[in-house]
């Protein structure tokens, strides 16, 4: 058999996760928060044939001469790029601009999102779509922790009560609330007064691009992902929340579709050098009839 069979084969295969890589990224071109991803080749090893020769008395030198045995996907790169914030309407809708994540859980498992598409349960708990509580910390008697007391370890899910007194029994009750750029969420009461109920969480990594996806627009940590720093937005390099908002998917259609022209064009490449390679071997076989 001859090498150009298993070698075409490898580029099948390598167009073919581009094509996924693709797919993958046209389907979520709506997608609140989705960040676009990019397949990367590299070649496999060479087969030397002869090595390369130093200059001598009388003679130069010589190059080596190798054959390539194909290719391989070297990596899958998430684009982190902000992608363009939309303007909704709903009070607990969400969106970072710049960088970091919100931080989900339930169960003492933590996760990481953009997808700020938040809403209030019957307990007044603020949740994403598939139920995980947003994390934060919350106010006491009206006071917010101190920056220092605002760790990982203290963080608690954000409760929202409107129509109950605050912060205790017979006080004015919470009437509505709004959330500012530094994730402070501010209650308003019946009497008028203003004030804070809650602190949300913002995660930053070394790596951003070291996360596992894990579905359901969720990310979560991994051993080249580096630990999450958590504190408050607008700090230590964290983005801001902007409120009455949500972050667009970043996938850019335009260049989608000429990555898939060019992942097309590969694989239409191959499959010509497979059913050349077949020729060739036909004509091998009909040498003696």
């Amino acid at each position: 058999m001859i090498r150009s069979l298993s070698t075409a084969i490898t580029g099948l295969r390598g167009h073919q996760v581009r094509f996924d890589v693709v797919g993958n990224n046209i389907a979520n071109v709506n997608t609140t928060a989705f960040k676009g991803a990019q397949a990367r080749f590299e070649d496999l090893f060479s087969q030397t044939i002869q090595g390369a020769t130093a200059p001598q008395a009388g003679a130069g030198g010589s190059n080596p001469l190798q054959v390539g045995l194909g290719m391989r996907v070297s990596s899958i790169l998430n684009n982190h790029a902000q992608g363009p914030i939309q303007y909704t309407g709903r009070v607990t809708d969400l969106a970072v601009e710049g960088a970091g994540f919100f931080v989900v859980g339930s169960a003492g498992e933590a996760f990481y999102t953009r997808d700020g598409s938040f809403s209030l349960d019957r307990d007044g708990t603020l949740v994403n779509p598939s139920g995980l509580q947003v994390q934060g910390w919350m106010s006491a008697a009206g006071v917010l922790p101190p920056p220092a007391g605002m760790t990982a370890a203290t963080m608690t899910e954000i409760t929202v009560r409107l129509g109950e007194s605050y912060p205790n029994p017979g006080d004015p009750a919470l009437l509505s609330f709004v959330i500012d750029t530094s994730g402070v969420i501010a209650g308003l009461l019946a009497d008028g007064s203003v004030l804070p109920l809650g602190q949300l969480a913002m995660a930053n990594f070394p790596n951003v691009e070291g996360l596992s996806k894990r579905g359901g627009n969720l990310y979560e940590g991994t051993a080249n992902s580096g630990a999450a720093a958590v504190g408050t937005p607008n700090t230590g390099g964290r983005g801001q929340v902007r409120a009455y908002s949500l972050e667009m998917s970043n996938v850019d259609l335009a260049y989608e579709f000429t990555e898939m022209i060019v992942a097309s064009r590969g694989f239409q490449a191959n499959t010509r050098v497979v059913s050349t390679s077949d020729e060739i071997l036909v004509e091998v076989i009909n040498m003696k009839r």
